[in-house]
């Protein structure tokens, strides 16, 4: 029996303790390395984008100033890491902490890991969703002679039921439900991508799912009335659950995966997602789920990557001292 890729040596690439392990000069290296990739790590201006510039660095955290428009920058100017208050060494470690948790890692383990506040993790890890998510913006998946699968997860908006039978209501029934409760749609190319949205129901997405899959495409879908609409737009084949789980002509399951992670990521590591930030952790999972087969090593960089090539965070930058 052959071995599974994640138990195997080649699924190990980079370790927490080779990360803890380098000096500070070693770690702004390797950021700048992963930062500005095409020139091996020479610093480009993000004012202008000259690529000469004079190394102006104090107190051990390297500075540069460009030659043609005169303003000062470091490697992290412009960047989801602007204005930080770590270490860059500790930031690359977090990035293998998050890379690392298959079912992703919560805000309070991290900050336990890396002892610093919660706010600060919790923050950190939205970045880095941020970047993670950066890849899935506008992409349309499918095309001639493709197929994709269509689903939707119900997350949230849990009732408690009373105590006493006699008190108990028909949770099934909108006036007795907390309207809390969003469906996360999940569109999963075969072999390919995976691009998600929230919404209050299956019906409302619709025209997201004509937006994002290519025309000629084969759309898998359950028989949700939800989904008749693409009928006209899609080849659609359709399985109902009550009878089975797949059959040649029509299968779901690559979806149910990823939902399978994404409750997993819930109910085993968050216990409880927020519906204002439940688009990022959706996100998050169909990532995870599109890259389960790359080394940890490579999901380092490219996290790692994005979260250098992003402008500073419109939403979490100054998160905590912002007036609510």
């Amino acid at each position: 029996m052959s071995q599974h890729f994640l138990l195997s040596a080649a699924a190990r690439s980079i370790s927490l303790r080779k990360v803890l392990r380098m000096e500070e000069a070693e770690a702004w290296d390797v950021f700048c390395r992963i930062r500005w990739a095409s020139t091996e790590g020479k610093p480009v201006c993000p004012h202008c984008g000259s690529l000469t510039s004079y190394d102006v660095s104090r107190n051990g955290r390297p500075r540069y100033r460009c030659k043609d428009c005169r303003k000062d920058y470091s490697p992290t100017s412009g960047t989801l890491f602007a204005y930080h208050k770590l270490s860059i060494r500790e930031y690359l470690a977090a990035i293998v902490l998050f890379v690392n948790a298959a079912k992703g890692i919560s805000a309070l383990q991290l900050g336990r890991d890396m002892d610093v506040q919660y706010k600060t993790a919790f923050v950190l890890c939205h970045k880095l969703r941020e970047a993670m998510a950066s890849e899935m913006k506008g992409m349309v998946v499918g095309g001639e002679g493709e197929e994709v699968e269509v689903d939707g997860c119900y997350v949230g908006g849990y009732v408690k039921p009373a105590n006493h039978k006699k008190n108990r209501r028909d949770r099934r029934l909108a006036e007795n439900q907390s309207g809390k409760r969003r469906v996360v749609v999940a569109i999963r190319e075969r072999d390919g991508r995976t691009v998600t949205n929230v919404f209050q129901n299956e019906a409302d997405a619709t025209d997201f799912i004509k937006a994002r899959v290519a025309k000629g495409t084969t759309v898998h879908a359950d028989e949700a009335k939800s989904w008749d609409d693409l009928n006209g737009r899609f080849a659609m084949h359709r399985i109902n659950h009550r009878e089975a789980y797949s059959w040649e002509e029509a299968c779901t399951n690559m979806a149910e995966s990823f939902f399978s992670r994404l409750r997993r990521a819930e109910l085993g590591q968050h216990h409880h997602i927020s519906g204002l930030y439940l688009t990022r952790y959706a996100g998050e999972m169909a990532w995870r789920e599109d890259y389960r087969r790359q080394s940890n090593g490579e999901l380092f960089k490219i996290v790692a990557y994005r979260a250098a090539s992003l402008r500073q965070s419109v939403d979490f930058t100054g998160y905590w001292q912002r007036k609510r």
